[in-house]
């Protein structure tokens, strides 16, 4: 694919952002399907938030092309092809992961309405609805604002200086997977769906992985980039469950049980590998220390905010004070990572831990340095649960930066939850 001409030829016309209701990443579709069978009617609320204020949305990105890309993915449908996919294939080692009722629900399903209104120099963008539905449009929603600010980028560039910028590009990023390939048995996953730079970069992105690191490229996060380029799909579970459950508790003492719960409703419907804790949506130390004995059986933690290696060594203790080995368990880094923190991680911990990486944002969208005034840098996007059942959802984080709710509500989870002094850490996508 020459991604370069593709662009001058058709400024991107011929190519909707989103193609599928499978352009999505793998923990979406788990989520959903346990959310379809625990929690169908709560009524959540989702909203786009760019933390990234200096990227004035609303003055890159047309209104009617917004929308006109959103309504396109109110179009979209499973194809045959799709539900036969997540139907037959083996995920993470099983058979039918997804349950015929929920198949049946998902192949009817059209997304709900959306809620777009332009507000300074920034949009507002809201999801309402039953929480299965409104879920699913977190993912395509944040790819359409990240591509359709890079295509106003690209609009103004000349044939060859598209050609010289994904020239560029992608020397950067081969350059990365040379580095990464002198590693010994790395494990490295593609998780770069939601903040990618194009559907097509992020395909050319997987591709160069997969020839350039073979089989210590484990797999990608993208559902329909796995169907067809028959790869290992790969996630788990976000902190929208967590954020969910908290808010419909019914007082402090449901409050501090609620991250717990969910997984133990997760518990219930899977195992392996699947098995994998986020500990981090209201403190990992406060959520570790509290955690009752049967999680530490499971497989490993995903560590996806504050110092990844405090964040390893915190994890790696409450193993071995449970009187689980680490060398058993599976830690997987997914949080702002470059080849640079990779390399650096896997000599810290390999040997002492299993580790595996998600790389996200600086794998499918590194752009930076590439173009006058850094145009084309990623940035911080995230759409998020903001309530549940009209009661306001909270993030607290292991990064102060990423905490996100209403002021007074922090407060309170920060009291239940008994979270101390935290380091600020920068929030680069």
């Amino acid at each position: 694919m020459d991604i370069a001409t593709r662009v001058w030829n058709h400024k991107w016309k011929i190519d909707p952002i989103v193609r599928s209701l499978i352009d999505t990443d793998f923990y979406k579709l788990l989520m959903c399907q346990s959310v379809f069978r625990n929690r169908r009617d709560t009524q959540v609320t989702f909203s786009l938030i760019n933390r990234t204020q200096s990227v004035p949305l609303a003055k890159l990105i047309d209104e009617g092309e917004l929308r006109e890309q959103l309504d396109h993915i109110r179009s979209l449908s499973l194809s045959r092809g799709e539900s036969t996919w997540l139907r037959g294939n083996t995920f993470y080692g099983k058979r039918q992961m997804f349950r015929p009722d929920f198949m049946e629900w998902f192949e009817g399903l059209r997304l709900p309405a959306y809620h777009l209104e332009r507000v300074g120099d920034q949009y507002e963008l809201t999801f309402e609805g039953n929480w299965p539905e409104v879920m699913m449009w977190e993912i395509p929603a944040l790819a359409v604002l990240m591509e359709l600010r890079g295509r106003a980028v690209l609009h103004d560039m000349a044939r060859f200086e598209l050609q010289v910028l994904y020239a560029r590009a992608m020397t950067k990023l081969w350059e990365k997977v040379e580095r990464l390939r002198t590693v010994p048995e790395l494990r490295i996953a593609d998780f770069g769906t939601r903040r990618r730079h194009s559907f097509l970069w992020q395909d050319w992105c997987v591709q160069a992985m997969l020839e350039g690191l073979g089989p210590e490229f484990v797999g990608t996060s993208n559902c329909l980039i796995a169907k067809n380029r028959d790869l290992e799909a790969i996630g788990t579970n976000a902190h929208e469950l967590p954020m969910v459950y908290a808010a419909l508790a019914d007082g402090d003492a449901a409050l501090a049980r609620a991250p717990y719960d969910v997984l133990a409703d997760w518990h219930e419907e899977h195992e392996g590998n699947l098995r994998m804790i986020l500990p981090d949506t209201y403190g990992t130390e406060g959520f570790l220390k509290r955690a009752p004995d049967w999680l530490a059986g499971w497989t490993g933690i995903r560590i996806d905010s504050g110092d990844p290696a405090t964040g390893a060594e915190v994890a790696i203790r409450w193993w071995q004070e449970r009187g689980e080995d680490p060398r058993d368990k599976l830690i997987i880094f997914s949080d702002g990572l470059d080849e640079e923190k990779i390399l650096e991680l896997y000599a810290q911990f390999a040997g002492r831990v299993r580790i595996s990486f998600g790389w996200g944002t600086l794998l499918t969208n590194d752009f930076r340095g590439l173009t006058p005034g850094d145009r084309l840098a990623p940035f911080s996007l995230v759409c998020k649960a903001v309530s549940a059942d009209g009661r306001p959802t909270v993030k607290l984080s292991d990064n102060p930066n990423k905490a996100m709710g209403p002021v007074e509500e922090i407060e309170r989870y920060k009291r239940v939850f008994d979270v101390g002094q935290q380091d600020a850490m920068e929030v680069v996508v």
